[in-house]
This record gives structure tokens, sequence and C-alpha cells, in this order.
């Protein structure tokens, strides 16, 4: 195909994104999905385990493994609901919550340049087109 897709286009963006990411947590020898996963943990109160995987869009195999590694790194520990004996929260250690800064640190950076960089016309533009990507993908569903 000669003409850009739109699924080629965000395709590539996104792995242009994953890539940057990447590099970057590489160098506090982590990754993007325990950055995100970080940022998906409530500092506070924690996060219920089996709502992490919906919230991240993930399968419970791939959050399983990712928080079996954020426990070995003592990122994250596990605490038993107390209003559900049945749940666990995860809950960020003094550790995790410095990691989750620095992972909200390099995200809002990354915010801030291509703020910098575009107007709030082509803001409002991109957000409008990426509901109607949105909206078509999940009526397939």
């Amino acid at each position: 195909m000669k003409e850009r897709t739109i699924d080629y286009t965000l395709r590539n963006t996104w792995q242009g994104i994953v890539k940057m990411y990447n590099e970057e947590a590489k160098k506090m020898d982590s990754t993007m999905a325990t950055g995100f996963t970080l940022l998906s943990i409530d500092p506070k109160t924690g996060t219920p385990s089996t709502s992490l995987g919906p919230k991240m869009g993930l399968e419970s195999t791939s959050i399983s493994r990712i928080l079996n590694n954020l426990e070995k790194k003592a990122l994250i520990e596990r605490k038993a609901h107390p209003q559900d004996g049945r749940s666990v929260l995860i809950h960020l250690t003094p550790e995790g919550i410095k990691m989750r800064d620095l992972s909200k640190s390099f995200v809002l950076d990354f915010h801030d340049k291509v703020m910098e960089k575009t107007s709030k016309i082509q803001l409002k533009h991109f957000f409008e087109v990426v509901d109607i990507i949105n909206q078509i993908t999940s009526e397939r569903s």
C-alpha cells in the first residue's frame, strides 16, 4: 500500500512511544510495563489485583507475571482486602512509590513536549479522531 493507513500510523507511533519509554526505563533497570503498572496502582489505598488487568487492557496471565516481577523487586506488596477476604490489594512500597513518581514525571514530560508543539485545535481534532476510532473498535466487539 502506498497510502498511509490509520492503523499503520497508530501502530508505528505507539511503537515509537514504547521504544522511547523502554529506553528511559532501562536507565532505571525497569521497563515500560513496570512503569505503566505502577502508574495504575493507587498510591494511597492500593488497587485490587483483579481490576489491574482490565484497567491496563492486559490478560490476567500477563498482569500476574508483571506483579510477580514487581514483588521480587520489592516495588509492591500484596495485602488482604480489608472488606473482602477473598480479594487482594496491591500496594506500592516506598521504593515503588519512588519508581512510580519517576514514571509519572517522564510521562508528564512527554505530554508537555507534545503540548508545546501542538495547538489546542490540533489536540481537539486528535482526540475527536481517537474517540471515533475507539467507538468503531468497541462496536466490533
